[in-house]
């Protein structure tokens, strides 16, 4: 039998359940991107506000490509279990805030009424790095991306978050409603101001008039996000649908920790998120600095790294002593100079539960994962502190042996001569760079580098990051990832 609302009193009384009538609860919010971050994340803490009587903000999920999360979800009434892993065993709930799936490529026109209802005050966003169609290295529009030159041609059939949001933000200028707070929950750099300068940029292209109405009339409030959320697995939904006593065909799986900071700036009015665990601040770039550079550049490090290395999962990685003090070495000697505190924060401690949050081996997060998408996400991770690092005459050898790592890992063969299966927007330009180098890491390097989207113009002229990441490389190819790595922590 099917997790649905028929079928909530049969769940066992060790799993909890939404504290409030899910059929009374309204729609307040549209999400782009329902995957599985977002229901371990935002629909969890907007379920919690819906618990304490905020019934106006259910969320309408959409997916901007694939219609799996929609099939698996909508026969069991937008219903799923969160599953909390940590080494005292699973923790159970069943979430109900997800009132509406859609599919947007199945029917757009679906997705903009729901964008220009007046009852919605909110768009959320978890469309990854790569969904904003822009160009990492300069946090600008890529206007000659083609989902962007098809939303221009056809506004009215978006396929990108961009044309979605802006042909969206039209339609409501137009009936005089007013405009939805765009909220940016990815792991972009200044995340509001980014996505505000690409929507602005592209409601500019279609309409110059449009463009200034957007640039002063709709907020983009910054936010920082932070759970791991590991790909569910097949054994882990024949646990949770065993645990319940009834199928859930795409349970989520995540950690104890979970944070949610966001600048707070809602025009129109928002759901009283800091009753529920969330941090209402006037400035979230301190916190963002943070996790990008602490948590996120580790994350990638340990990825490319540990992959190559033959390791599965982030825990598998780190239960390697080397591996272990890399990161410790990485964070406290050449990262944590690049972060300023937020207020109150302990740094120290901060990292200290960064390293136990890797190591929680009841998380499966696998490197492969992790490693996705690595041209979105280096230059805020790790090439963002490099250029601190280098404007401060600063080393950064442990910096560049993760950028050192990626290249390795995008080059598509691993240590052992198989193939790997590289997930990147420009996977094939990595493949012709690798092609052109023909195992040469001198040559490898070179052709990656010349990659201006992710490098820019500055570093690869600049021999005080070319130099180090080049011995890496090398170093790389020549011992292999995990005596590279004890080499780079000896001593």
């Amino acid at each position: 039998m099917r997790l649905s609302l028929a079928t909530l009193n049969r769940l066992p009384p060790d799993v909890r359940r939404p504290g409030y009538d899910v059929s009374a609860a309204t729609v307040g919010v549209v999400h782009l991107g329902v995957g599985a971050f977002h229901r371990a994340h935002q629909t969890v803490y907007l379920d919690d506000c819906l618990a304490r009587g905020a019934n106006g903000w259910a969320v309408c999920g959409a997916s901007l490509r694939s219609p799996d999360t929609s099939q698996a979800i909508d026969p069991q009434d937008g219903l799923y279990t969160l599953a909390v892993r940590s080494g005292a065993g699973d923790d159970l709930r069943v979430v109900g805030a997800l009132r509406r799936l859609l599919v947007a490529p199945r029917d757009p026109e679906a997705l903009l009424s729901a964008m220009s209802d007046p009852r919605v005050r909110i768009v959320t966003l978890t469309v990854t790095e790569k969904g904003y169609c822009h160009d990492p290295a300069t946090g600008t529009l890529d206007e000659a991306h083609p989902d962007i030159v098809a939303d221009l041609a056809n506004p009215s059939a978006p396929r990108s978050a961009p044309g979605y949001l802006v042909e969206a933000l039209a339609r409501r200028r137009a009936a005089g409603t007013p405009p939805f707070t765009v909220l940016c929950c990815d792991n972009l750099p200044a995340n509001g101001a980014t996505v505000a300068r690409v929507v602005a940029r592209f409601a500019t292209l279609r309409d110059s008039d449009l463009g200034r109405w957007v640039e002063g009339e709709v907020a983009f409030p910054s936010t920082m996000v932070d759970r791991i959320v590991p790909a569910t697995t097949d054994a882990d939904k024949l646990m949770v649908s065993n645990r319940l006593g009834l199928q859930d065909a795409w349970p989520v799986m995540t950690e104890p920790f979970s944070q949610w900071v966001i600048e707070d700036r809602f025009p129109t009015g928002r759901p009283p998120l800091e009753e529920v665990g969330a941090e209402l601040v006037a400035d979230v770039r301190p916190y963002e600095d943070m996790k990008l550079h602490l948590l996120n550049g580790s994350h990638s490090t340990l990825a490319y790294l540990g992959y190559l290395a033959g390791k599965a999962t982030i825990a598998e990685t780190m239960a390697v002593p080397a591996f272990q003090r890399l990161v410790e070495k990485l964070q406290d000697q050449e990262v944590t100079p690049t972060v300023p505190a937020p207020p109150g924060a302990d740094l120290q401690a901060y990292k200290r539960a960064l390293r136990a949050r890797f190591a929680n081996p009841a998380l499966r997060h696998r490197t492969w994962q992790i490693a996705m998408d690595g041209s979105q996400k280096l230059p805020q991770r790790l090439l963002a502190p490099i250029r601190e690092r280098l404007a401060a005459g600063a080393p950064i050898d442990l910096l560049a042996l993760g950028v050192a790592g990626w290249m390795r890992y995008v080059s598509g063969v691993d240590e052992t001569g198989q193939a790997i299966d590289v997930r990147d927007p420009l996977a094939a330009r990595f493949a012709a760079a690798a092609a052109g180098a023909g195992g040469d890491a001198g040559r490898l390097a070179d052709g990656l580098l010349a990659i201006r989207e992710v490098f820019g113009a500055d570093l690869p002229a600049d021999p005080r990051f070319t130099g180090p990441v080049r011995a890496a490389l090398a170093g790389l190819y020549r011992e292999g990832a995990a005596a590279r790595v004890e080499a780079a922590v000896a001593g």
